[in-house]
């Protein structure tokens, strides 16, 4: 992500009305605004990979790949939104920016090793405290072997409410609600997180990640559900000062190689 941030000071200045008591928190902004920018008047999407400036009813997006990562891109909102803790998140456009990140699944596929499909690709958005950005962007790139081998060990613990894990995932005991496949294109994650066990009502130190299960018996990465029956997903999160899901992913995608 870092690298991303140097990209994009380089294109791009802070806008004023922006920019919080920290700037270095907005360069991800500033960057999405020459991506607007550069659609509405050029009809060309860089820095981004992919811009869409949204409809009545659909708002507005883009994707953009971390330099010198070609499996990990970040999908953004084009409007201003800070991030998790937003409260715009838990209504429509939240299931939106979530949908637009699920179509977007094909570029790590597509940029990755053969036999990875996008429904292998795991999603994640940092805490206030885990992220360097303030402008909303879901990461996208491969799942840690580690945490798909753990997942596989556990799916039976992962039912349709929230419950702790029984196994840590990268040092971290995370919450797990299951997400049926069925389901998934309505789905918003962010409506979820105000009904996550623990004393805190805020949503600034929490962490999201959602990941594939395997779906009836264990099922490799990249490799096909039991005929019949399609892949659910682990929706995965947990809280503290600087929560990163993101270390759940593998941006590299270097397992398979």
């Amino acid at each position: 992500m870092r690298r991303v941030l140097l990209l994009a000071a380089a294109l791009a200045t802070i806008d004023p009305a922006k920019a919080g008591p920290d700037p270095t928190r907005d360069v991800l902004w500033a960057a999405l605004k020459t991506c607007v920018l550069a659609k509405r008047y050029a009809d060309r999407a860089f820095p981004c990979v992919a811009v869409d400036l949204g409809a009545p009813g659909r708002p507005g997006t883009a994707i953009l790949r971390a330099p010198g990562e070609r499996t990990h891109f970040v999908v953004m909102p084009t409007a201003t939104v800070s991030g998790v803790e937003a409260p715009v998140l838990t209504g429509p456009a939240g299931a939106a920016y979530w949908r637009a990140a699920l179509a977007a699944r094909h570029l790590v596929s597509d940029a990755a090793r053969e036999g990875l499909a996008p429904d292998d690709v795991g999603l994640a958005v940092n805490s206030v405290g885990g992220r360097s950005q303030d402008q909303l962007h879901i990461h996208l790139a491969c799942v840690q072997p580690g945490v798909t081998n753990a997942l596989q060990r556990v799916a039976d613990h992962v039912g349709s409410t929230w419950s702790l894990l029984p196994v840590r995932l990268r040092g971290t005991r995370f919450y797990a609600l299951r997400v049926d496949a069925q389901t998934l294109p309505a789905f918003n994650p962010f409506a979820t997180l105000p009904h996550l066990p623990g004393r805190s009502m805020s949503l600034r130190d929490v962490s999201l990640a959602m990941v594939p299960l395997p779906a009836g018996g264990v099922v490799p990465v990249g490799g096909a559900a039991p005929a019949g029956r399609a892949r659910d997903f682990a929706l995965l999160a947990y809280r503290a000062p600087s929560a990163h899901a993101e270390k759940l992913l593998d941006p590299g995608c270097l397992a398979g190689r």
